[in-house]
């Protein structure tokens, strides 16, 4: 099984973008022509049958440059704030933006409760149910005006945490992480040249969360770490994740496509059905070694049992040869 075959028939997918996919570096403005690209994206899943589910993040960072605020906001409430500006205006863009392909969409914003406690998340689990009865793309963000971390319930803290819970909720068969990385890789890219991009993962241990250090972007929270953790909860309910670059928003059309892009990581299900790159490390060393030992000594053995049953075959040739002349010698 190839990647095109395990993700070409995903039919309900969650596709999160960060800040600085659908934002300017420089500026923290909206790329409206970024975004205006993802929007007519998602139309097109629509109308290939599938599901779709946009958790943006953008809200804060927006709210700040809005509020002509220079650096991330440090307070709680300066954080809240920010959100509740931004939220606005980044809803009203995506509407715009739908509105032109006559696509309904439908603001969730969602807290931590709402996943924890049984009774949220069964009303959650109905509202998203009856959007996709309606044919409506719900665009999700954590409420983060009152998702602090002294409520009782917390909060989830990022995006990429956020994306995994709600794939879960709504029983997703593929997570997309548009972020600013390519994927995986074995180690920090900008610090070490020799880093090896990992194209597939066929499971998370401890090594695998060593890789996925960096630091958050300036206008967002989310790094590696957190896109690991993203992973464990979604693959655990048996949806397929990949991050991807969103510097190029048509990237999605490539994973959609079964194209090796971004990293790839494997549900229960696919895990054996699909060659990785990342596989139990004993296991891995004791092919390594057999194959090894079968090229080094191989060859040797039989090279030596060759030249043995070359000796062999000219002594038996040189007693024929002394029968013969001793048989002409007596006559």
């Amino acid at each position: 099984m190839d990647r095109k075959e395990i993700l070409s028939g995903k039919k309900r997918i969650v596709i999160k973008v960060g800040t600085t996919t659908i934002t300017y570096d420089e500026t923290g403005n909206i790329n409206l022509d970024k975004l205006e690209k993802f929007v007519r994206i998602l139309i097109n899943l629509r109308n290939k049958g599938k599901e779709v589910i946009v958790v943006s993040s953008g809200a804060v960072g927006i709210g700040r440059n809005v509020l002509g605020l220079e650096h991330k906001p440090e307070t709680e409430a300066a954080k809240q704030a920010c959100a509740a500006v931004g939220q606005g205006r980044l809803m009203m863009i995506y509407e715009k933006l739908f509105n032109e392909y006559s696509q309904l969409t439908a603001q969730v914003l969602l807290t931590k409760e709402s996943i924890t406690n049984k009774e949220c998340r069964r009303n959650a689990r109905q509202a998203f149910d009856e959007l996709f009865r309606m044919k409506v793309v719900p665009i999700v963000n954590e409420n983060d005006a009152i998702s602090v971390d002294e409520l009782a319930y917390g909060n989830f803290g990022d995006n990429d945490t956020l994306a995994a819970y709600v794939a879960k909720l709504v029983d997703a068969d593929l997570l997309i992480l548009m972020s600013d990385i390519e994927g995986l890789y074995t180690d920090d890219p900008k610090k070490n040249p020799n880093a090896r991009f990992i194209h597939t993962v066929s499971g998370i241990d401890g090594k695998l969360e060593q890789m996925a250090k960096g630091a958050s972007s300036e206008y967002g929270t989310g790094g590696m770490a957190t896109k690991i953790k993203a992973a464990k909860i979604a693959t655990g309910i048996g949806a397929d994740m990949v991050i991807a670059n969103g510097d190029n928003i048509y990237t999605i059309n490539d994973i959609m496509a079964g194209k090796k892009v971004g990293t790839l990581f494997l549900s229960k299900q696919h895990r054996r059905e699909m060659k990785t790159e990342i596989a139990p490390e004993k296991a891995q060393y004791r092919r390594q070694a057999k194959r090894q030992r079968k090229g080094a000594e191989k060859p040797a053995v039989y090279a030596e049992s060759k030249e043995k049953e070359t000796t062999k075959e000219q002594i038996e040739e040189k007693d024929k040869k002394s029968l013969e002349d001793s048989r002409k010698g007596g006559k």
